[in-house]
């Protein structure tokens, strides 16, 4: 059984996808997000501003399912220039410090809007 899950505080999504995923009551698939606010604005120009605002937004979508960064097991972050994976580093250390999720980090061409970071999670309930 899936169950759709949708957060007012996190971007709706740009396509045919939804926010996350409920998976028979056990899981919780988080949809890549890319750094827009709730009203659809791009949150900064540097991979800084964007980095919060994408795990802000993950963390949203965690809320409205009733979890938080602790039930957070696995993390994909793309980044158009890995270059900047230090900085991304140590913001995303700054939510992800107490419970160290896997990760996986990769450099793409481009992603959606133009936007310099990604961030997709897997949580358990």
């Amino acid at each position: 059984m899936k169950e759709a899950v949708y957060s007012k505080d996190a971007p709706a999504p740009i396509g045919p996808y939804s926010q996350a995923i409920k998976a028979d009551g056990k899981m919780l698939f988080i949809s890549g997000q890319i750094p827009l606010t709730a009203d659809g604005t791009l949150a900064g120009d540097d991979i800084k501003a964007q980095t919060h605002q994408a795990i802000k937004n993950i963390i949203s979508i965690l809320k409205e399912a009733g979890l938080g960064v602790n039930n957070v097991v696995k993390t994909t972050v793309l980044m158009l220039d890995m270059s900047d994976f230090g900085v991304m580093n140590e913001i995303y250390n700054e939510y992800f410090a107490e419970s160290k999720p896997a990760r996986a980090a990769y450099q793409v061409s481009r992603l959606p809007k133009d936007v310099l970071i990604e961030i997709e999670a897997i949580a358990m309930f």
